[in-house]
């Protein structure tokens, strides 16, 4: 039998079991359904409620897969089916702030099983107080203190970055170009990788394995999993090699312990003394790359969109920027200091964060059975909240389809109405790293240029998350004199 052939067999074989499966699954929690659910559909057998998901992420509202199930069942809490899991949607800030407070308690952070399969190693398979340590041990490097010592080679390196991709172009496509950039401060950030050959290398397989990170684990030739397991095992062979050539310099005394991430972890041990094993080092950074990556790529790009659309808020944001660019001397690099004295910029990112969220959910599982809202919700059941249920809202967001920066003044949003990057115990691992990431950027591009969009109505669509259809292509305006 040609191998080809025994390849295709050996697909429709699983694809059959699978669907059996699920068929099984899904008939039973028809035919035999806990009358105290929260209200809401479960859709199709296998594939619930997956297509109208996906489909609203096409549409100019996609929020609306949220808000339209609030309306008809329940604006607390609703059933649904999602990625083959029966799942409950906790909405509002209530849902917000029950589900984060309750970690460790009723809920623990879910990964759908392909994240868990590429990242064996890595905390997105640790609960409990093996994910707090595993957690402080890896924030560590990442925290307040560390994040001020980064700040200098992040402005750097992202000036490197706009003179290599940005000056002397009279277009730009914004969407591949800042997802360059971002991939390339991770990586130096991270591990000192800084060879062009090394990084271009790692950047390919990394978005094949981007294309396949969350999609059903079937790994057969042909699947997307299958092409995103392999790419993972290159980038991994790649980390790998790193690491020991890093642990050996670090032995040497040739590398220096706060170097960077990687050393971090090579160098860091729990309370008990123990050190993280090599495939826990390498599947983390492999992680962090991840975190670091899509989410900042899609929110820059959807800044710039938003800058060329509103010229006043371009023009604040400049003002901002310049004042702390004559504050500083020739050559000098921005500070951890110049980054808090970037309120109105950082109002400007929170509002676009608010109106195109980078993400439309993250994921809990019930680890016992609980109540809710006078509903039940079973041991096993997927949970998940969602920014639609409330950035929207004009409850919590007078004239919400307004951009206004000013929001966030004073007192802010209502507790749990915003909350871009999560919350509780597994709030986003990378949500300190990205805010001088983003401003540091924003400093350094609209000191040097305004843009116009050269596709005004161009789609974003969320796949999964908001990537314009043809990349955000714009036309640079140099500024007449850089600061």
């Amino acid at each position: 039998m040609s191998s080809s052939l025994y390849d295709h067999l050996l697909l429709i074989g699983t694809l059959s079991l699978l669907s059996l499966y699920f068929v099984i699954k899904t008939f039973k929690e028809r035919l035999f359904p806990n009358p105290h659910l929260p209200p809401g559909s479960l859709g199709w057998p296998l594939i619930g409620e997956s297509l109208e998901f996906l489909r609203s992420g096409h549409s100019p509202q996609p929020e609306r897969f949220t808000r339209d199930r609030m309306e008809k069942y329940n604006p607390q809490v609703f059933k649904t089916s999602l990625l083959g899991e029966s799942m409950a949607v906790f909405c509002g800030p209530a849902g917000n702030k029950f589900l984060f407070s309750n970690e460790n308690k009723l809920v623990n952070l879910w990964w759908p099983r392909s994240v868990k399969k590429l990242l064996e190693s890595s905390l997105v398979n640790v609960v409990g107080d093996e994910a707090k340590k595993m957690k402080r041990m890896i924030m560590t490097s990442l925290d307040q203190d560390a994040l001020k010592r980064y700040v200098g080679r992040m402005d750097l390196a992202t000036q490197h970055h706009i003179r290599k991709h940005w000056e002397g172009k009279e277009e730009v496509k914004v969407y591949p170009t800042v997802n360059l950039y971002t991939f390339e401060l991770s990586c130096h950030l991270f591990a000192s990788i800084d060879d062009p050959i090394q990084v271009s290398k790692l950047a390919h397989q990394f978005h094949i394995f981007l294309k396949g990170v969350i999609h059903f684990p079937i790994n057969i030739p042909g699947t997307r999993f299958y092409s995103a397991s392999k790419a993972a095992n290159e980038i991994k062979k790649e980390l790998r090699l790193i690491a020991r050539q890093r642990r050996d310099a670090l032995d040497k005394k040739i590398a220096l312990p706060g170097q960077d991430l990687l050393s971090h972890l090579l160098l860091s041990t729990d309370a008990g003394g123990r050190f993280l094993s090599e495939s826990e080092i390498v599947d983390n950074l492999l992680l962090l790359l991840f975190a670091s990556h899509d989410t900042t790529t899609s929110v820059i790009t959807c800044v710039i969109k938003y800058l060329a659309e509103l010229p006043e808020v371009f023009e604040m944001v400049l003002r901002e920027q310049l004042d702390i660019a004559k504050s500083k001397e020739a050559g000098e690099l921005l500070k951890w200091e110049d980054i808090q004295k970037m309120r109105y910029s950082w109002n400007v990112v929170y509002e676009v964060l608010r109106l195109m969220p980078p993400i439309r959910g993250a994921f809990r599982e019930a680890i016992v059975d609980f109540t809710y809202a006078g509903y039940t919700i079973p041991k096993g059941w997927k949970l998940c909240w969602t920014p639609a249920s409330t950035t929207k809202d004009p409850g919590f967001f007078p004239n919400a389809e307004d951009f206004v920066a000013s929001r966030y003044e004073g007192a802010g949003p209502a507790p749990y109405s915003f909350v871009p990057f999560g919350g509780g115990p597994r709030i986003c691992m990378g949500n300190e790293y990205a805010r001088p990431q983003i401003l540091v950027f924003l400093h350094n591009i609209v000191k040097r240029f305004k843009w116009d969009l050269l596709i005004p109505d161009e789609k974003i669509p969320y796949d999964p998350m908001p990537a314009p259809s043809q990349g955000l292509p714009v036309r640079l305006q140099p500024h007449q004199s850089s600061a």
